[in-house]
């Protein structure tokens, strides 16, 4: 369970790279982090150790889980916004800047690379910070495995894997199914998934890997934010709205990609991939106008990738170009909700949201010691919609936004372990079709307009057999940040409007240290220094100076992990999460709390059966806090409670075929 400190390579920057020698802020978690011992209930289970990322919502299944880095996605009612989920090469992220994970498969996840800060230069619309998630392979021989999970609330999750490899085919497939009860009322949760990846060797220099994942969510209710007096009362409460309305949302989606890689020659290599998402959803707010949402989704595009390494001049260089293409076709209604019953339609509408992105990006080494790299990248998203509901008028209509995201950078090796680099880059996000609503009907919200950011970063990166050590110091202006609001004749539902500038200072230190090679210790700490700079709202209140809900001015976790030959582990995970504010104008503040988790397991072999028995225990010390904070609800309904102290445990059972 204790993990290697030697620099891993990763694909973050859309080439193989050491870790150590990319300027940037980049995090590496590995398959034992993410799969063992674990609920697999979601990524914030696997990504405690990375600074910077901030989780909340975790037990609302029904607005998936909220994830920020360095406050990019911290604004998101549901859904992740600011933040580019990228899953085996594929987009999990639309072309409008909203994503989701409720259609990734925790159980088959292999690795998971994090970039933290703006990296539009390379991604796109929406990359404030990167997730990249990678699917693990089969092993050389055959095997099948069945792990069960149960657990407080009424727990039950079982999964059936099979992988191998097989001539030139490689192959893992993997099928779970999910259900819980939740810890307050109307927040049971059922989601059945279907995960598989296939690789194969066309030749010694070129391969295909194709991938197909499928979603089945038909349950997740929403318990909705209630005030601090209901808390108080009865933490497992749900807000009596969305007991009247049945809150809560289905979602079924299939995923389809399919990437071709080749090796020219010695130094040139091509990657080709393309994809199509389909995805049905349907929820239920808690109020009647327009309440019931029924949306049918097809996505779809692909990219091409070339890189070339040689020389430029005197100097060895590494040149990558690319072009990524990505359309997303909505068909959006809504009807009033009837406590709980479809009424009659209100709104329905086509949208059509296209994203042309070419970048560019050069990595140039100038000696033993120093390496540049530039890139740029130009992004054109159109956003296109056809009002198909006339009774309140024609509101259709056209938007076109286009935008540059230079970055530079430069890696300094001082010596065979430590790196130093600076860099500065720019990125942008346009508002969502979902954050383009307009609050007087339908049709676009022509006040709001994209966030724009610039960022500069300096860092260090030191890595050896027993230590490693990261520090990052950064500064990021936001013009025109989105921020969400309630409007009072629509509570329940969230719409944007943009502040007028903003500023971020932080620090993010990682230090971790192993001991006897089977004990480790880690120990990371964020510091987030952000707030409004000008900000007058639409009723002309003024934010100037406020910091910006949703993000802890000081995050820190420790780590400490243990393993020994006989296949015992165990993993206890602490983190402090400091005071922040609920609303713009800074008048509720969340209290600092301090979450400890559990997990130990035991691994053997019998019978050439590898069985394993796990025991996991969350909050252990019963520390009352919200697992989410709704930002600038209306009627002060800002509080989702956690649960209390809760046990989860399972068997996994792992059977190997000779080849």
């Amino acid at each position: 369970m204790v993990i290697v400190i030697n620099p891993p390579k990763v694909n973050a920057t859309r080439v193989e790279k050491n870790i150590i020698d990319i300027p940037a802020s980049v995090s590496h978690i590995g398959k034992e982090k993410i799969q063992l011992g674990t609920e697999q209930i979601g990524l914030d289970e696997s990504m405690s150790q990375v600074p910077g990322v901030f989780f909340l919502n975790r037990y609302n299944y029904a607005q998936d889980l909220r994830v920020s880095i360095r406050g990019f996605g911290a604004r998101s009612s549901f859904g992740i916004r600011g933040v580019k989920i990228i899953v085996d090469g594929i987009p999990e992220t639309l072309p409008d800047g909203q994503g989701s994970i409720d259609g990734v498969d925790i159980g088959s996840i292999y690795k998971i690379n994090v970039i933290r800060g703006p990296s539009s230069s390379l991604y796109g619309n929406a990359s404030g910070g990167a997730i990249l998630i990678e699917t693990e392979r089969g092993s050389k021989l055959p095997f099948i495995e069945l792990r069960n999970t149960y657990g407080d609330f009424n727990l039950n999750k079982q999964q059936f894997k099979i992988g191998g490899e097989t001539a030139n085919l490689n192959y893992l497939l993997n099928i779970s199914n999910t259900s819980v009860d939740g810890y307050r009322e109307n927040s049971e949760f059922e989601n059945k998934q279907f995960n598989g990846r296939f690789e194969y060797s066309l030749s010694g220099k070129s391969s295909i890997v194709s991938t197909i994942h499928h979603t089945d969510q038909p349950l997740a209710n929403d318990p909705g934010g209630i005030t601090a007096g209901d808390v108080t009362i009865n933490p497992r409460q749900a807000r009596s709205q969305n007991l009247n309305f049945q809150a809560g949302e289905k979602v079924k989606q299939t995923r389809l990609g399919l990437v071709y890689k080749t090796q020219l020659d010695k130094s040139r290599a091509i990657e080709v991939r393309t994809y199509n998402t389909n995805r049905d959803f349907s929820n239920k707010l808690p109020f009647q106008n327009g309440g019931i949402v029924n949306l049918d989704r097809s996505f779809y595009g692909g990219g091409l990738k070339y890189t070339e390494e040689g020389n430029l001049g005197k100097y060895q260089n590494r040149l990558l170009l690319g072009i990524d293409f990505d359309r997303q076709d909505d068909n959006r209604s809504r009807y009033n909700n009837l406590l709980g019953v479809k009424g009659t339609q209100t709104f329905q509408q086509n949208e059509l949201i296209t994203s042309l992105g070419a970048y560019f990006q050069n990595e140039t080494k100038l000696n033993d010691i120093a390496e540049i790299t530039l890139g740029i990248r130009h992004d054109d998203v159109a956003f296109d919609v056809t009002d198909k509901f006339l009774a309140d008028g024609d509101d259709s209509g056209k938007i076109n936004l286009n935008e540059f995201s230079p970055m530079a950078g430069i890696s300094l090796k001082a010596n065979s372990n430590t790196n130093i680099y600076a860099t500065a880059s720019k990125a942008f996000e346009t508002p969502t079709t979902t954050e383009f609503a307009n609050p007087s009907g339908g049709g676009f919200n022509q006040t709001i307009k994209p966030q724009k950011s610039t960022s500069y970063e300096i860092g260090i990166k030191t890595f050896n057999n027993k230590y490693s050590f990261e520090a990052a110091i950064f500064q990021t202006n936001v013009k025109d940040e989105l921020t969400p609001f309630e409007d009072s004749e629509q509570p329940g539902r969230t719409f944007f409007t943009n502040a007028g500038s903003s500023d971020r200072h932080g620090l993010e230190l990682t230090s971790i240290r192993r001991f006897y090679d089977r004990l480790e210790f880690s120990t990371t700490y964020t510091y987030s220094d952000f707030k409004f700079n000008h900000f007058r709202n639409a009723d002309g209140e003024i934010y100037d100076g406020k910091r910006i809900p949703g993000i802890p001015k000081n995050l820190l976790n420790f780590n400490l992990s243990w393993s020994n030959e006989s296949g015992a582990y165990a993993n206890l995970d602490t983190t402090f999460t400091g005071e922040f504010y609920a609303d713009n104008g800074n008048q509720t503040k969340v209290d600092s709390y301090t979450v400890s988790n559990l997990r130990l397991g035991k691994n053997f072999i019998r019978n050439d059966l590898d069985i394993g028995f796990y025991l996991g225990v969350n909050n252990i010390f019963n520390e009352k806090y919200n697992s989410n904070i709704r930002i600038n609800a209306y009627g002060n309904r800002y509080f989702e409670p956690a649960p209390k102290q809760n046990v989860f445990f399972g068997i996994t059972v792992n059977k190997k075929f000779p080849g």
